[in-house]
């Protein structure tokens, strides 16, 4: 396994990033012991849940699967570099339909922060995200709110999810006056399908040392060979069948090159991510062993410049801001 800094901060973590959305969900309890098992087993050391992932309002499903699988012990938490996120409404119970119990407030980051705790068996966050920008708190308040968390020892860094550059200045600018280290992460949707990052938040991050964590970096499975029938169950969904109408020209041309590299397009893809300066870890979702098995041969392709051009004839990319649009 190969490992680089999250951002710009000394913590080692593993080039892929092991998400646990599937978990619940798709995948049962016990095969996602058995994955998760099998992420150590390979050295991929930085999951990726959130406290809404289960999506049953409210319980968690997601982090108490990985609290679960915590509590067997065997030096599991120890070699985990645990990151979940916060936003999403987690109102139930005497809670139901009541304000305060989503978004990035003082409150909610007080109370989500004791709720991921307990549901994961453990008393520290590695890394504890905003799950989306919340523009009505002034950041102030939601720093002050993480200061407490961290001098408590239950957070250890902050990051962000789905933020836009501004967003990432704003937040670090205030932080760098509170003398506090402010974002070190921010995880971005980021695949060869939808390179928006690249005008601003790629550059943004590049030059405050934060590191992106791109999700969907397979553009929902689209990327892993839809038109030859190569990603499994998702090729028959409405959306699916929508972009190979829409894409299916650079679809095709995407997994002929694949084919002429001699490797599987998923593998080529998460590749491709690896290659992006400011990219830490792209977040693979497993659902089987298997899948999580073959994604590591991610790490092992090499793509030379003339490759790359080749993929960007295929899927251009974006310059950065203000150049891509103005001279």
């Amino acid at each position: 396994m190969k490992y680089t800094s999250l951002g710009r901060t000394g913590l080692q973590v593993s080039r892929l990033c092991l998400g646990t959305m599937n978990f619940g969900p798709e995948t049962t309890k016990e095969d996602s012991f058995k994955i998760m098992d099998r992420a150590l087993e390979h050295g991929i050391n930085f999951f990726d849940t959130a406290d809404v992932y289960g999506w049953k309002k409210g319980e968690g499903i997601t982090e108490k699967i990985l609290g679960e699988w915590f509590a067997l012990g065997g030096g599991r938490r120890e070699r985990t570099v645990l990151a979940t996120k916060l936003y999403g409404d987690m109102g139930n119970g005497p809670l139901e339909n009541w304000p305060n119990t989503n978004r990035v407030t003082a409150l909610h980051i007080r109370r989500a922060c004791e709720a991921s705790l307990t549901r994961m068996q453990t008393d520290y966050l590695d890394l504890y995200q905003m799950h989306h920008i919340y523009r009505a708190a002034p950041w102030e308040e939601v720093w002050e709110a993480f200061e407490v968390l961290k001098y408590q020892g239950k957070v250890l860094y902050v990051g962000s999810s789905n933020f836009a550059a501004w967003n990432i200045v704003q937040a670090n600018e205030t932080a760098a006056k509170r003398h506090t280290m402010g974002l070190v992460s921010e995880q971005s949707k980021y695949s060869l399908l939808q390179r928006d990052i690249e005008l601003e938040v790629g550059p943004a991050c590049e030059a405050y040392g934060v590191g992106v964590i791109p999700w969907s970096p397979l553009g929902s499975g689209v990327l892993a060979g839809v038109m030859k029938g190569q990603d499994g169950k998702r090729r028959n969904g409405d959306w699916v069948k929508k972009l190979k109408e829409e894409k299916g020209d650079q679809l095709t041309a995407w997994e002929n090159l694949c084919d002429e590299l001699g490797e599987q397009p998923a593998d080529v893809a998460l590749a491709w991510t690896l290659t992006r300066s400011f990219v830490t870890a792209p977040i693979i979702g497993p659902r089987t062993i298997e899948q999580l098995d073959g994604s590591l041969r991610a790490l092992e392709i090499e793509l030379n410049a003339e490759t790359l051009a080749k993929i960007d004839e295929i899927f251009p990319g974006f310059k950065t801001a203000p150049e891509h649009y103005a001279w």
